[in-house]
């Protein structure tokens, strides 16, 4: 059985912690399921929806500036800069709930993270289309630790030769830890869907290689 994770709040016994292997070849993804028991997971994300500076997310694509619905935030040691579909991000310094969060994660996927994407999915309108985070910070087989709260979301994985496509439910409080060749055989998405009503956030802890 899987110990007790110690945050600056009482998590409780996780729910599930046993990781499960998602992908069937050509990767390596697994989920922990849930991994914050429903109070501290509310805690969670009440704090993320209501303290975090969130902002529309912009990319540059064949020269034309777009502005999304989704909204996004970036926290990381230091004064990390990120780039990614033409624009640069500078990290905000984390704050404590976002440190236990990480070494949640940490603890959990066995890796180090000094970064954090953090995603706002305000209902089911809004989703990510097909890619994968092979940025040049982020260096070749990088592991990234997903971590879901709020609305229940479907994530699917597209082989990127033979198509095949798998999908996984990321429940409320629950761990995603995608590593190996992940980012360079599969795609992922979030499909948007009109069922849902209610907000998710997604937390995605990075080792990034380079700083602004």
């Amino acid at each position: 059985m899987s110990e007790q994770i110690e945050l600056g709040l009482s998590a409780g016994k996780p729910e599930r912690a046993t990781p499960k292997q998602i992908l069937p070849l050509d990767g390596d993804t697994q989920y922990f399921g849930v991994v914050c028991d429903q109070e501290l997971s509310n805690h969670y994300l009440d704090y993320l929806l209501q303290k975090v500076p969130w902002k529309n997310d912009e990319a540059i694509i064949y020269g034309n500036h777009y502005i999304t619905d989704r909204k996004v935030a970036w926290y990381g040691d230091g004064n990390f800069s990120y780039s990614y579909s033409g624009k640069t991000r500078v990290a905000i310094p984390w704050t404590e709930p976002l440190l236990e969060l990480k070494a949640l994660a940490e603890r959990y996927s066995g890796a180090s993270y000094n970064s954090c994407l953090l995603n706002l999915y305000e209902n089911g309108s809004q989703g990510m289309g097909w890619h994968h985070d092979d940025e040049k910070g982020l260096g070749k087989n990088s592991n990234i630790a997903s971590l879901s709260f709020g609305a229940a979301r479907r994530f699917d994985f597209r082989h990127k030769q033979n198509r095949q496509k798998i999908s996984v439910l990321l429940e409320h409080g629950s761990l995603l830890v995608m590593a190996g060749t992940t980012q360079s055989n599969w795609q992922h998405h979030l499909p948007k869907s009109l069922k849902i009503s209610q907000p998710r956030v997604n937390l995605t802890f990075r080792a990034m290689l380079l700083r602004g």
